[in-house]
């Protein structure tokens, strides 16, 4: 089995560039800023190694309009020269002068070369228009996802997001950590659909929890105040899709002083509880539930259970991002199978192996967005990164 180990506390998108998809781009990305200076190069010999009726001109034209898009103003401007002045010389060599053929095959990469600076200028101001829309869009989405802190409560935490959507920092999927006179309360959620409705509801249900979270004595109150709070925004605006809309979400409780995890699971994928020496447990509902703004469907009482929650264990919450990810052969991701037997230095080691092993399953490409929550109760007189073996079966450590 391949190992597991990118990103840990940081609540924001996986760099794609650093995924499948990246490594080959960067290796197109050198060959394209070499090629303007190969394809002069190869005009010239092109010009000298064949007969008087051949040109090379489509090499000297195609120059500077590569280096357009990816070079600075003024190497575009000194590849569209360079350009120029070896179809100048090299008219000079073979003696054509002054001919009606020179005189336009010149005027041609000349304007050419123009062109290039005018495509050059477009595009650097497209980039910088880009760049700050991204920079804008970021800075709110952060605003309705933020990072939340690595130690809360006295535990560990360590978040991951990856959005499926091209250029999205968040998309359907929520978590939530809150320090509450309750406990340390916790939520990861994952709403139907994708796009500016789903962002809109994730901003209802974290809106709902952190309000919710520090007056609530009870989970079961909290999923209440949640499904309240969806039904009445799904009133207000059509986007959140009032008729079909739902959240899955679990949430949880870690009271102070005791080592115990409290969950109330409503239609989410089951967590999973990993040991210090590698075992791991599926925390599975006794009865399933609903999701969240399903209760028109009909009402039953909330069930919370209750895990024993040790020193140096951790709690992995994830949404169907995670569960839902397949390789080329169609097989999905199994979180329980490919992490049993296996230890980690703590959360953020965790994460980052999770969503590098998830990477090579799938081939480099979301489908979904994908949510991971990782809280860790520390061992007593355990180091802040226990030096483990990460990521390899326990009969594979030598």
């Amino acid at each position: 089995m391949v190992g597991l180990g990118r990103q840990g506390n940081g609540g924001g998108r996986a760099d794609r560039a650093g995924g499948a998809g990246g490594g080959v781009a960067r290796p197109m990305v050198r060959v394209a800023r070499v090629l303007p200076g190969a394809l002069i190069a190869f005009g010239i010999a092109f010009n000298l190694l064949t007969p008087p009726s051949f040109t090379g001109s489509p090499f000297f034209t195609a120059a500077p309009l590569i280096a357009a898009p990816l070079f600075t103003l003024r190497a575009t401007a000194l590849t569209g020269a360079l350009a120029v002045l070896a179809v100048f010389v090299l008219q000079i060599v073979s003696g054509v002068g002054w001919k009606v053929e020179a005189v336009t095959e010149l005027a041609t990469v000349l304007t050419v070369s123009g062109l290039a600076l005018l495509i050059n200028r477009v595009v650097r101001r497209s980039g910088e228009q880009l760049a700050s829309a991204r920079g804008i869009a970021e800075a709110a989405q952060r605003a309705v996802l933020p990072k939340p802190a690595e130690r809360i409560g006295g535990l560990h935490v360590s978040v991951w997001y990856e959005a499926a959507q091209a250029d999205a920092f968040i998309g359907g999927d929520l978590y939530a950590v809150q320090d509450t006179p309750y406990g340390v309360r916790l939520a990861v959620g994952d709403v139907r659909g994708k796009g500016l409705g789903a962002v809109e509801a994730v901003a209802v249900v974290l809106g709902a929890f952190r309000e919710a979270a520090d007056t609530e004595p009870t989970l079961e109150g909290l999923a209440q105040r949640l499904e309240r709070a969806l039904a009445r925004e799904g009133t207000r605006r059509d986007s959140l899709d009032v008729v079909e809309g739902f959240t899955t979400c679990v949430l949880g409780e870690i009271p102070p002083g005791a080592s115990v995890l409290r969950l109330l699971n409503r239609g989410h994928p089951e967590p999973l509880l990993l040991h210090g020496n590698g075992e791991l447990a599926v925390l599975a509902p006794a009865e399933p539930a609903l999701p969240l703004g399903m209760g028109d469907l009909g009402g039953w009482p909330d069930l919370v259970q209750e895990w024993p929650f040790p020193a140096g264990t951790t709690l992995l919450l994830y949404t169907d991002g995670l569960t839902e990810a397949r390789d080329a052969a169609g097989d999905f991701y199994d979180p329980a199978a490919r992490l049993r037997g296996r230890i980690f230095p703590g959360p953020q080691a965790l994460l980052s192996a999770l969503s590098s092993d998830v990477r090579r399953h799938t081939g480099g490409g979301a489908t979904d967005d994908m949510a991971l929550l990782a809280v860790e109760r520390p061992g007593e007189r355990q180091p802040e990164r226990r030096r483990t073996v990460p990521v390899v079966p326990r009969g594979d450590v030598t």
